[in-house]
């Protein structure tokens, strides 16, 4: 099961993924991304312990759809599948936090379900 918890300071918008990033659950972080006003998406993956191929094929759509995603704090697991499958040059990655104090959070729900790819 993934959550995903929206935090809006301006652009980017930051993306929390909490859970596994895999073939169904990944229909929400397509539209989460894409019903934010910005083209600038962090993606936190601190909390993500797995990611599959079909995750990582939402993640490069979003990015074919002029969506620019950096992924913050990628697992050492995730962080070797992205070198493996050279998307580590596809997308920017870093280890950070933005100010906690800034942000104001949203949780998704199911509302983005229906969403076709």
């Amino acid at each position: 099961m993934l959550t995903i918890t929206i935090e809006n300071f301006a652009e980017p918008v930051i993306l929390r993924c909490q859970g596994r990033i895999v073939r169904g659950d990944e229909t929400r972080i397509l539209c989460s991304a894409m019903h934010q006003e910005g083209r600038s998406v962090v993606l936190d993956l601190t909390d993500v312990d797995a990611i599959d191929a079909a995750g990582m094929g939402a993640l490069v759509s979003l990015q074919a759809a002029g969506v620019y995603l950096k992924l913050m704090n990628p697992s050492s697991q995730v962080r070797e599948l992205l070198k493996l499958t050279k998307l580590d040059s596809i997308f920017e990655i870093f280890e950070s936090h933005p100010p906690a104090e800034s942000m104001e959070s949203t949780r998704m729900g199911n509302e983005c379900s229906s969403m076709a790819l």
